[in-house]
């Protein structure tokens, strides 16, 4: 389990445009949000995803990076980009099972034909710009996930506060 204020797992991963992304990489002026969904599969993940979408600029206008990632392969997540609203989201695809693992995710076997095989439950990771957890939401289960204006307004009071990371001990 990574802990608040520790330095993030390195992450490269395939995007649905054909380029790579990489957190090693971001320039942010304050945070990149990571955002962990199950797959195509997942109604509740394509609600999430399509509420994030619509608050894109609200992201940006508080100088955070955003990114949306799966473990579906590169055909299932064009599909996902091409018939989810998502269209200003980036959408990475392709994350493995050890790299989900380091980043304390819970992994899911699938139940019916409409599952993947594995894939993971859903994450969110605020990281900031030094590279390093700042806030961590991971669920064993699609629901109760942060809603993005509860994010919004913890990112608001962060900034305004100068409040510091917690749960590192």
């Amino acid at each position: 389990m990574i802990k608040p204020r520790e330095k993030a797992p390195e992450l490269t991963i395939n995007l649905v445009n054909d380029t790579q992304w990489s957190l090693q990489e971001q320039k942010t002026t304050n945070f990149t949000l990571i955002v962990f969904y199950r797959g195509k599969h997942c109604p509740v993940c394509k609600k999430q995803l399509e509420e994030l979408q619509n608050k894109v600029n609200n992201f940006k206008e508080r100088g955070v990076n955003l990114i949306a990632i799966s473990a579906n392969t590169e055909e299932i997540a064009k599909e996902t980009y091409k018939d989810w609203n998502v269209k200003d989201l980036p959408i990475g695809y392709g994350l493995t099972m050890e790299e989900a693992r380091k980043w304390g995710l819970f992994i899911s076997n699938g139940i019916s034909d409409k599952e993947p095989k594995q894939f993971t439950e859903p994450g969110l990771f605020l990281i900031d710009k030094e590279g390093k957890v700042y806030w961590e939401s991971i669920q064993s289960m699609p629901f109760g996930r942060p809603e993005f204006k509860d994010v919004l307004n913890g990112i608001d009071y962060i900034l305004k506060e100068g409040y510091p990371a917690r749960g590192q001990a």
